[in-house]
């Protein structure tokens, strides 16, 4: 009888507690939804995280979260970076070595350096396209191109400045946890009096070069025929020592041979010549 009323007594207690322990099953799971958004996280390709935890340390700069799923408690955060590579074009007004205005147009392309996101995000934050990177480019072109005139830039030199904007701009980037793939100089626009200016002027070095490189073939081909020439005389020198009276009867006897026995020559000997040589005439 005791154990029977205790049993009626503790089920009707549980039954009496059930609807507040139903309430608390209810505000943990509502809890528990809510926070999810906070505490899942799928990092897609491309995509590196780094933590802020809150109570235990702050930015974790040496841990990056890599792509895949992760869980971080809901009092942290977690910053997302697009570590791929980005491209940016820039238009800008230059001076040039002697003060003239020059249009630049510069496009650059370049990526966060993935294990190293955590620094960057710590000095400039996920702006930092336009908190460093533009600047920087800015920066660099303006410099070099102040160490060039317009002329230099636009045609003479135009490779070695878009060398110099790349190295420096590279060094500075680098330093600040940016690498930069490549920086190009798409387009230099000129004031159109100094663009004609200078492209008369080119033309004209280009004539110039064109009349060297004349002259310089025509004194080759005069130093050619003059060596000819004395090569020439100087057979001929030799040639007039050696012959002598006999040689030359010798060999109009050869000659003389040779067109009689010719199937097309009809020989005539009339009398003799004066160095005695007979003398041929006809032909068939």
């Amino acid at each position: 009888m005791f154990f029977y009323t205790n049993y009626k007594t503790f089920e009707f207690t549980t039954m009496k507690q059930k609807p507040y322990f139903l309430l608390v099953l209810i505000f943990i799971g509502a809890v528990l939804v809510i926070s999810s958004s906070s505490m899942f996280y799928t990092l897609k390709p491309g995509e590196r995280g780094v933590i802020f935890r809150k109570f235990t340390g702050g930015l974790d700069k040496d841990n990056v979260i890599l792509p895949g799923f992760t869980v971080i408690a809901p009092w942290n955060e977690i910053y997302v970076y697009d570590v791929r590579e980005q491209k940016s074009e820039e238009t800008m007004d230059i001076l040039d070595k002697n003060g003239l205005s020059i249009k630049l147009d510069v496009s650059v392309r370049f990526n966060p350096i993935y294990n190293k996101i955590g620094f960057l995000h710590e000095i400039f934050g996920k702006n930092y396209v336009n908190q460093l990177v533009v600047p920087e480019v800015r920066s660099s072109v303006r410099q070099v191109a102040g160490r060039y005139t317009a002329e230099e830039i636009y045609s003479t030199k135009r490779k070695e400045v878009e060398n110099a904007i790349i190295k420096e701009t590279t060094d500075i980037l680098k330093n600040n946890n940016i690498k930069m793939q490549t920086l190009l100089i798409r387009s230099i626009n000129l004031p159109e009096k100094i663009k004609v200016a200078i492209e008369n002027k080119l033309q004209q070095e280009q004539e110039a070069l064109a009349y060297q490189f004349k002259l310089d073939k025509e004194k080759s081909e005069a130093e050619r025929k003059r060596i000819a020439a004395e090569g020439e005389a100087a057979a001929n020198k030799i040639i007039n020592n050696s012959l002598t009276s006999s040689l030359l009867k010798m060999r109009g006897i050869e000659a003389t041979i040779k067109l009689s026995e010719s199937q097309n020559s009809k020989v005539v000997v009339i009398g003799s010549g004066s160095d005695g040589l007979p003398l041929i005439l006809g032909n068939n």
